[in-house]
């Protein structure tokens, strides 16, 4: 998914960027990635983005996106230059506090050098204006991402890194920040993303209407989303009254009524077992099936590639709890994403009269470790993939749920565990955590309990554990 390393080498450039600033040069450029074990080049070191405010305009007819991006950061080193990760649009202009700075494109590195060095601390404004033909990204494991074009519009997917198509970021799960999303697209199309609307839709000149969309909890940047087309928006409330906005395409709406109208039940059991809901509100995005070949935990309003069932949209909304709020601090955590909102299918079908979790875990180890693509569910420990092509495959979902499962056997308290998932989604609420943060988290809470096989075995061992 990466672009090839360019010819520069990140100790050219920062020879290079040196060079040109001169004397008395007190900082130094910011790292080329953030070291994630699968995606090196994901994120930029030297900086923290405390807020994004974008400005999109899109015409489906053309596929053509102008953008203006305005990120509000923090150094967290002393700063000569910094990246941001952008792929296959054309920059434009760069500022960096309202003053031009100078810019080179290499792969999917954007690096700007401002006039005057940023020092440790600093707040600091850069601004790109940028436009062209979105790309699809395509993933280790051959899904798609980036800006995906649509019959009537686009939808943008960002999981793990294809949000750098559509803007300029710090695209590693590690920051989050705030979102200001403003959207310009033809009468008569709606353009809808993450957080709540501000205000009423504008329609300007009867030719082009503009939505803007402010996320005010952090979001890393794979979990933000834009989806341009025909919807049939609804905009309720559940029983205790968070917000809920639903926007489906028409083709999909009579399949998917059943599944939505359950939206207020699956949040409202959400927050029995896992603690208060974490954002302002919550909904979903349903388009036709092929315009995605998956659906995706996008915060607060996931996206579902044609009519959802009950079990998926469980799945997608526990993913608000664990995933999004609770977001991995590299892809090798994928686990804490996955594994828990896979767990919570198995709770909502024990809760709803279905088997119950151990019937699901027993017939798991029981099994064959294969599903009918083949993939075997002993593979690789679902804590250690072997490899970005691997971050989202069996053993991470349904494997890592057993590790839940075994947790819930360890403590012998079905209210110990479901205290457990309530306590790690508030402990963590809209940070990041990683698989060492959790397992020592867990031995901290419950002290008296001996989890050391279950991180031996079934976090962190190959092949099938030996008994269950």
């Amino acid at each position: 998914m990466r672009a090839p390393r360019p010819l520069l080498t990140a100790v050219a450039l920062a020879l290079a960027l040196t060079a040109c600033a001169g004397g008395g040069v007190s900082g130094s450029p910011g790292g080329d990635g953030l070291g994630d074990p699968y995606f090196p080049r994901a994120g930029n070191g030297g900086y923290d983005v405390r807020h994004y405010s974008l400005t999109l305009d899109y015409t489906p007819a053309t596929r053509h996106l102008t953008g203006s991006a305005t990120l509000t950061a923090r150094a967290t080193q002393d700063l000569s230059a910094f990246r941001l990760d952008l792929t296959g649009l054309d920059v434009e202009s760069v500022t960096v506090d309202r003053r031009a700075a100078r810019w080179n494109r290499a792969g999917q590195e954007l690096t700007v050098r401002p006039r005057d060095d940023l020092h440790t601390g600093d707040v600091f404004r850069v601004a790109v204006r940028y436009g062209g033909t979105p790309v699809t990204v395509t993933d280790p494991d051959g899904s798609e991402e980036g800006w995906l074009p649509t019959g009537d519009g686009a939808l943008a997917l960002g999981q793990p890194t294809g949000s750098m198509a559509w803007f300029p970021g710090n695209h590693h799960p590690a920051d989050k920040a705030s979102y200001d999303i403003t959207v310009t697209v033809p009468k008569g199309l709606w353009a809808v993303s993450n957080g709540e609307l501000r205000g009423e839709p504008v329609t300007r000149g009867g030719r082009t209407t503009t939505y803007a969309w402010r996320v005010a909890e952090p979001m890393a940047s794979h979990a933000a989303t834009v989806a341009i087309g025909r919807y049939a928006v609804r905009r309720t409330t559940t029983g205790a009254g968070l917000p809920v906005l639903t926007a489906v395409d028409p083709e999909q709406a009579d399949a998917s009524r059943a599944a939505l109208d359950r939206i207020p039940e699956v949040v409202a059991w959400g927050e029995r077992n896992f603690g208060p809901y974490p954002f302002a509100s919550t909904g979903v995005i349903v388009d036709r099936p092929g315009d995605a070949g998956y659906a995706l935990e996008t915060q607060n309003r996931p996206v579902f590639p044609g009519a959802p069932d009950t079990a998926l949209l469980v799945h997608e909304l526990a993913h608000q709890w664990y995933g999004d709020s609770v977001t991995p601090r590299t892809w090798r955590d994928m686990w804490l994403s996955e594994g828990f909102a896979t767990y919570a299918e198995w709770l909502w079908r024990e809760d709803h009269g279905g088997t119950t979790a151990e019937e699901t875990f027993t017939a798991l180890y029981d099994g064959d470790g294969t599903d009918e693509g083949g993939e075997d569910l002993w593979a690789f420990p679902p804590a250690d993939p072997p490899d970005a092509a691997h971050v989202s495959s069996r053993p991470v979902y349904d494997r890592a749920a057993m590790v839940l499962h075994r947790i819930r056997q360890a403590l012998g308290d079905d209210d110990a565990f479901r205290a457990l998932l309530r306590d790690w989604a508030t402990a963590h609420r809209h940070g990041n955590a990683d698989t060492g943060d959790f397992t020592a988290w867990a031995e901290r809470r419950s002290p008296e309990t001996d989890f050391g096989g279950i991180w031996r075995d079934w976090l962190y061992g190959d092949g099938k554990p030996g008994e269950r």
